[in-house]
């Protein structure tokens, strides 16, 4: 996992504005199904924005580092049960970052 610059996350939270979720954090909380699904989404497009229903703010954000741990992405920002995560896919990548080349 690498650390964004200030810069970095300025650009994606531009770039994470206009979209909607990709995946929804159910009751049943993070199932496998659901880990995989995230990862497919972070493969696929790197940018991608969770909705996690969890009642209290701890337990959102318990489940919010449990799915940046198993994915070793980055949360660029939290905004009540919105997170925006990025992970750089190696292959592909589709996101120009600030600063990187």
């Amino acid at each position: 996992m690498f650390a964004l610059t200030s810069p970095q996350k300025r650009h994606l939270k531009a770039l994470a504005h206009p979209r909607k979720p990709v995946v929804i954090v159910g009751d049943g909380g993070l199932t496998p199904a659901v880990m995989h699904e995230i990862l497919l989404a972070l493969d696929h497009h790197e940018l991608i924005k969770i909705r996690v229903n969890a009642e209290d703010r701890a337990a959102r954000e318990a489940m919010i580092a449990e799915i940046c741990a198993g994915s070793e992405a980055v949360l660029v920002q939290r905004i009540g049960h919105i997170a925006t995560l990025f992970r750089r896919n190696p292959e592909a990548p589709r996101v120009e970052l600030p600063g990187m080349r």
